[in-house]
């Protein structure tokens, strides 16, 4: 291992913790009792965060990136027969659930939002009350900005309107550190990953789903490996997955879940990060980067930062400095602006925030880029 570990402000995959590292140096097989028991544990305890009922609700965890649950749930909940489906999207994740819902050749109805602003509830009302879908999709934290979209509103509109249609929630980088009702925001389907708020290394996905919902999909899936309520089912008979499972990986997220416990659950988790971001956003203020989002739109996962408007900034060169200082940020993925990002979530703390925004100092002052930033 190297001396001096780079520090990731990014939005995964994230920096973790020594010990939930060392919790993958043990091999253990598929059907050991052991690992069926973690598997059990696992399922259990995400029900547990998300504070919804193993009576009404289930978890059903599935190999691969994120993108992975979030295909199993379109490709098995949309109806083979009729289906329809709203996307609801302000960003690259909201364009990435349209572009796996072409490729299945569903009909899609694609409501597009500015990538600076969270979704208009009103302009989603009006949508929802002049047409009927079988499903709505909507990305809870839209990593490309940055912004908190209104899912709990969006999910009282679904009910009012569309009262029989799934509502699916893609809460990626917010499960785990951005408390959620389910039930209130009438969510049926929720996807997260291994690799984000919960600290855990990257492998495998889940989805939360509303368990009646789910079960009347079964025949609907269009792939083997991602139909979800095969894989529900193989979970409930035995425990075991129906391929392959990242044994490792789940030891790993076993170990990340107690820590997340034993930091204070959701909350406490939330409250580190929401220390974080203040840190960064006040330091980077005083430096005259220029957030992309207005606060109002801004969450608490990771922030947008404008380019400087001077000519010796290059991003590459900006990028590569302070990856060489052991801090590696991200770059932007918004279309309509130049701009980086810097995620304050994973293994990271008050140190860690002031440590990089000391690198930035540094090599601001290495690319001769005059401090405070001059405002336009």
């Amino acid at each position: 291992m190297p001396k001096v570990e780079k520090k990731l402000f990014t939005p995964g995959p994230l920096g973790v913790s020594l010990t939930t590292r060392q919790a993958m140096l043990r091999d253990l097989g598929s059907r050991d009792g052991e690992f069926i028991d973690t598997v059990k544990f696992i399922r259990n305890k995400l029900l547990e965060l998300a504070e919804v009922s193993a009576e009404t609700y289930t978890c059903v965890l599935v190999q691969g990136s994120g993108t992975f649950s979030v295909e199993a749930v379109l490709s098995t909940t949309i109806p083979r027969k009729g289906g329809k489906i709203l996307v609801i999207e302000n960003g690259a994740y909201g364009k990435r659930i349209c572009q796996a819902v072409k490729v299945l050749g569903v009909d899609l109805m694609h409501l597009s939002f500015p990538e600076d602003k969270k979704v208009d509830v009103q302009k989603v009302a009006k949508c929802l009350q002049s047409n009927v879908f079988t499903n709505v999709a909507i990305v809870h934290c839209e990593t490309s900005s940055g912004t908190f979209n209104p899912v709990t509103e969006v999910g009282a509109l679904v009910q009012k309107y569309n009262p029989d249609a799934s509502y699916f929630v893609d809460a990626m980088s917010s499960f785990g550190a951005v408390p959620l009702d389910l039930l209130k925001s009438n969510v049926h389907y929720l996807v997260s990953s291994a690799n984000k708020c919960i600290e855990g290394v990257p492998g495998f996905a889940y989805v939360i789903a509303q368990t009646d919902k789910l079960l009347q999909c079964k025949g609907e899936a269009r792939s083997l490996s991602l139909d979800l309520v095969a894989q529900y089912e193989g979970l409930e008979k035995n425990g075991q997955f129906r391929f392959t499972p990242p044994t490792h990986v789940l030891l790993a997220f076993k170990q990340a879940l107690i820590e997340l416990e034993a930091e204070g659950g959701v909350q406490g988790r939330a409250n580190r990060y929401k220390t974080n971001s203040a840190v960064l956003q006040d330091g980077m203020k005083k430096m005259g980067f220029r957030q992309l989002l207005d606060p109002s739109d801004q969450g608490y996962i990771i922030t947008s930062y404008h380019y400087p408007n001077h000519p010796n900034f290059n991003f590459q060169e900006f990028y590569q400095r302070l990856n060489d200082k052991d801090q590696v940020i991200y770059p932007g993925k918004v279309t309509d602006a130049n701009c980086f990002r810097i995620g304050n979530i994973g293994h990271l703390f008050t140190e860690d925030m002031e440590c990089l925004l000391q690198c930035i100092r540094n090599v601001c002052d290495d690319m001769d880029i005059p401090l405070p930033l001059p405002q336009k």
